[in-house]
């Protein structure tokens, strides 16, 4: 990434991360009232997520990990019985007000935190548990390379572009990728892959990688995804 937009980038992150924090108070008390009364339990949810993948001594690399914060849309013993599993389209472990903050995304508001701290970007690919990362990295090609030198982000092109768990609106550019990404052998024991859904959204983070090579199309880049966010919000796409 080049320096300017490493400058750029980490200046847009921090005067939207203050401000938003600022902003979003009043709708963070309601919500944790909400949660609590909902469910009982911690209000915040932290979970080890697999951050940027760095060079660490100029031959190797290595995965930045940190804990994200996410306002907690789960039942306290989701994983007891199953352990590290993504959340899919209507997942029985959501809860009342989980449902609607998963909708909304609203239930990301406190990685505002993560970002202010520089543990992640406002825009950027989101990132994995690191358990399902390395099985990701081995099922899907370049998957970990979503991740080289770019910090993950609350929102991204996959997440304004695609549904919640990755699937592409119909009629759109990329449903029309999805019979080769999408189980392209037509196994029926294959549908609904977790790996599916993932080569969809890696296209869009690729994309997005090379968007910061150059400075304009990186400042087009972020300021659409960063403009078209609150009305994915308020449309409710995805789960």
């Amino acid at each position: 990434m080049r320096t300017s937009v490493r400058i750029a980038k980490r200046a847009i992150d921090l005067g939207v991360s203050i401000g938003g924090l600022v902003a979003t108070a009043p709708v963070t008390a309601t919500i944790a009232a909400l949660v609590y009364l909902d469910s009982g339990g911690p209000i915040l949810y932290r979970q080890r997520r697999a951050g940027e993948l760095i060079d660490s001594d100029g031959r190797d690399v290595r995965c930045v990990e940190f804990e994200m914060l996410k306002f907690r849309t789960m039942r306290t013993d989701a994983e007891k019985h199953t352990g590290a599993v993504l959340a899919q389209a209507g997942d029985s472990r959501v809860t009342r007000i989980g449902r609607i903050l998963r909708k909304t995304r609203l239930d990301e508001i406190p990685q505002l935190w993560n970002v202010l701290i520089g543990q992640m970007s406002l825009v950027g690919p989101r990132p994995e548990r690191p358990e399902l990362l390395r099985d990701l990295a081995l099922a899907i090609p370049m998957f970990e390379e979503r991740m080289r030198g770019v910090k993950p982000g609350i929102t991204g092109l996959a997440q304004i572009n695609l549904g919640y768990a990755g699937e592409p609106p119909a009629g759109s550019p990329a449903a029309e990728l999805s019979n080769d990404l999408m189980n392209p052998f037509g196994l029926p024991e294959a549908d609904g892959a977790v790996a599916d859904e993932m080569r969809m959204k890696l296209l869009y983070d690729l994309g997005y990688v090379a968007a910061l090579e150059n400075f304009t199309t990186f400042i087009v880049t972020e300021l659409t995804v960063i403009a078209k966010t609150p009305i994915v919000m308020i449309r409710g796409v995805g789960q």
